[in-house]
Parts: C-alpha cells; structure tokens; sequence
C-alpha cells in the first residue's frame, strides 16, 4: 500500500493510501486512538477497518495525526487533530472527484474526532464509530447527528464504560431522519482483543454492505 505524504494545517501528514481501479468507487477515511496513549494508524483496530472498507470496494486513507510517526507538528486537544482530518478528507476527495460516498471510520479518540468531521462535512453519508471513549469526550455537538451510522462496543470495555456509550446512543435515537445502528460485542474490551475483532470487522462489513445497497443517508 502506497505510503503518502500530504500537507497539513501545521506542515506534512503521513498516511497510508489504498485505492481501487474504479475512478467512482466510493471512499473512506480511518481515524486512528489518542496520539498520547501510543495510537497511530497502525493501530490494529484501525489496520483491519481499513482493509476491511477497502474489500468492500472503497479507495481508502488511514493517516497519523500531528506528531505522530512522520507527521508533523504537536498534539492539540482534538482541536488541531479535527483540523488533519479535515485535510485528509480534502486530500482524498481531490484524488477521487467522482466518488459516489463518503464514509468516516474512527475507533476511540477516532471516533470522537470523525463524528466531529461528520458534523462539518455534509457530503459524509456513513459513519463507523468504535469504542467511543463518551465517558471522556462530549458528544453533545450532535444536535441533530447529520447522518446514520453504526456504534460498536464491548461489553467489557473499561476505558470507555458501555453505560456512557449507551446514554449517547439514547441521546442519539431521539433525532429524527437518520438511524443509530448500535451493536454490543459480548465480553469484548476497549480494543476487541483476540476472536473480538473478527466479530467487530464482521459487524463493520454487513453493515457498510447494506447501506451501500440502501443507498440512503
């Protein structure tokens, strides 16, 4: 997979850039966990959500945040690191013009960051959030969440307990026009150890799968 450098708000982004042969194939960004608790974009959460959209068909970006690995610049609260993915996007769309969706997967601060980005970016039709750390980070900015996606979580998942994930779920099912899909794995933890993550990236695939064929927001 071709390695890419492409500019940021604070100088260069190191990402990993995966595309197909069809000039409209859909595309997808991978939004990796906190840069300062050791999360880059190798991240195997984020690795096998890549590998997955992209055997779903999708032209695919996973990247470093800022001061990560070889992109420049420093951690910034989530505000600057909003800011990169904003640039990620813009750089994925100006490769793939005709792109029929636009999807945003995170896993953890990921996921806080993408439903941020979701939020900014109308043309994003799906989103995957994975572990959403919602005991940590307020989620209240999705007044009303712009489109359906799916939330994944364990059920032993200790950094981010399921009881907050459920209360912005709830939170979530109350607006009108789109769909939470919410998916609970069984004993899995913050980071879908061992047999977990086949059954995560199983739940990621059967779901982009069938919106893709719903064709809907």
């Amino acid at each position: 997979m071709p390695e890419v450098i492409f500019p940021g708000p604070e100088g260069r982004l190191e990402g990993r850039y995966h595309p197909q042969r069809a000039k409209d194939a859909p595309i997808a960004i991978i939004l990796h966990p906190h840069p300062q608790f050791g999360g880059t974009m190798n991240n195997k959460v984020v690795y096998n959500m890549h590998y997955a959209f992209h055997k779903m068909g999708f032209t695919v970006l996973r990247f470093n945040f800022r001061g990560v690995g070889r992109s420049q610049g420093e951690y910034d609260q989530g505000i600057g690191e909003l800011s990169d993915a904003a640039c990620a996007l813009d750089y994925l769309q100006s490769l793939n013009p005709n792109a029929k969706h636009c999807w945003v997967a995170g896993f953890s601060f990921g996921a806080w960051i993408g439903m941020q980005l979701l939020m900014r970016r109308p043309e994003i039709s799906g989103f995957i959030s994975a572990s959403p750390p919602a005991n940590m980070y307020d989620f209240s900015f999705l007044a009303p969440c712009p489109s359906s996606g799916l939330i994944i979580n364990g059920t032993a998942d200790r950094v981010a307990p399921p009881k907050d994930t459920h209360a912005l779920v709830n939170k979530l099912h109350e607006q009108k026009g789109i769909t939470i899909t919410h998916t609970e794995l069984e004993g899995a933890g913050h980071f879908f150890e061992d047999h977990h993550m086949d059954d995560m990236i199983g739940h990621v695939d059967t779901y982009v799968r069938r919106r893709l064929t719903e064709n809907t927001r």
